[in-house]
């Protein structure tokens, strides 16, 4: 099959209408990814509500890392991130996003509740692949940064929820509906204002050997298996941060841990999206494989100092989860750059989606492992697990090629 030709018009790449456009995608996607952790950030009112079990608490979070593994599984299959327009997929994930995280509210079961997750991950598997692909469309030189950005608006997406905790404390109910509501501003951002950039390549036919061809390239597979090692860490440190400062924050003394606990995650969370932005600045110029090489370095530090933070006075706390947060999301959107840079042009949509799948896979055994090891070691010691991926992560992007280049890094 002949790859679908990209637009010729090229005079809008990486200029103010390109940031303009990224300005209105970064919004729409902080809106339509607060639905990630909207059960999350508030698990011990609905472990009230609903008498969930430890393992039926774990899988409020891992509920929504399956079905969006689900979901990007099937659009990479089907080839759906680059058969449709990335605007309407973009817009359909927001809504269906927005429906399922609803859902929650009339659940009348543990298990009903945990459905609504799966399908509330299901959906945001059109939110974020397709966004990416968007972004790639608008930006070639400085593809990092932007990347970047959006990852960074992702971040705060996920730090919403926990604040709304701080601010809403046990109400669930009102939380939940809010990042409904703001899901649904991101559809009508993405639908009504978001636009395909001068680098899109026009809608390709399906291909049943799309997959094959993505993996076949050498450097394709070494950016993913960097990308799994960054993957075992970020979203169970994201997931369980809260768990681990309100147990670091009782062994220190405090009593009432609720609401700075939650402060602490939204900190923790939040920062990502400077270390997102900057990262991508720095990666344009030094490289992406060193950026990520680096951000994975700090990240895995942070993770082995957990153990000296725990139970310390909190101001340590907050720095420690600060500097972690910074470094543990920051090498992200530079995975997803080289990988649209060195898969084929024809199957961007899909080679995003099939990294960001595998990845997520992958997030589910740690989320999952995460509390068992606390359970077993205590918090003080269950972060140092985390470590062992940016580790691995660190010696794959080693061998992607010598530093220097924007693309090898």
């Amino acid at each position: 099959m002949e790859p679908p030709a990209a637009a010729t018009d090229t005079s809008a790449v990486d200029a103010a209408p390109a940031w303009h456009m990224l300005g209105w995608l970064a919004a729409a996607e902080l809106l339509g990814m607060s639905l990630w952790f909207s059960a999350t950030a508030v698990t011990p009112s609905l472990v009230e509500a609903f008498r969930l079990s430890p393992v039926e608490a774990t899988w409020l979070t891992m509920a929504v890392q399956g079905g969006f593994v689900i979901g990007t599984l099937v659009t990479a299959v089907a080839n759906l991130a680059d058969v449709f327009p990335a605007k309407r997929l973009m817009g359909a994930g927001c809504i269906a996003g927005a429906i399922a995280n609803t859902a929650a509210l009339i659940a009348v079961s543990p298990l009903t509740l945990i459905a609504t997750r799966v399908l509330t991950g299901a959906a945001l598997a059109w939110v974020y692949p397709p966004a990416m692909k968007l972004v790639a469309g608008w930006f070639r030189r400085h593809r990092g940064v932007a990347l970047g950005v959006l990852v960074g608006a992702l971040t705060l997406g996920k730090a919403t929820p926990h604040l709304l905790t701080a601010l809403f404390g046990g109400d669930w109910q009102t939380s939940m509906q809010f990042t409904s509501t703001l899901a649904l501003a991101g559809a009508a951002m993405a639908l009504g204002i978001v636009r395909d950039g001068p680098l899109a390549v026009t809608a390709a036919r399906f291909d049943m050997g799309a997959i094959r061809r993505i993996a076949a390239v050498r450097e394709v597979r070494l950016v993913t298996l960097g990308y799994l090692g960054h993957m075992w860490e970020l979203y169970a440190m994201w997931a369980w941060v809260g768990a681990f400062a309100a147990a670091s924050l009782a062994a220190g003394g405090m009593r009432d841990v609720t609401r700075p606990a939650a402060l602490v995650a939204f900190v923790a969370i939040g920062t990502g999206a400077l270390g997102c932005v900057l990262a991508g600045r720095l990666a344009d110029v030094v490289g992406r494989a060193r950026i990520a090489r680096a951000s994975m370095i700090v990240s895995a530090a942070c993770a082995l100092g957990t153990a000296l933070a725990y139970g310390r006075h909190p101001a340590w706390l907050v720095l420690l989860v600060a500097v972690w947060g910074f470094s543990v999301v920051a090498d992200s959107a530079q995975f997803s750059a080289l990988v649209s840079e060195h898969a084929p042009p024809d199957a961007v949509g899909t080679a995003l989606t099939l990294q960001t799948s595998l990845g997520f896979l992958l997030t589910m055994v740690t989320i999952d492992a995460l509390p068992r090891v606390a359970a077993v070691a205590g918090w003080q010691w269950a972060c140092a697990l985390l470590a062992l991926g940016p580790v691995f992560g660190t010696l794959a992007m080693g061998r992607l090629g010598p530093p220097g280049g924007n693309n090898a890094g």
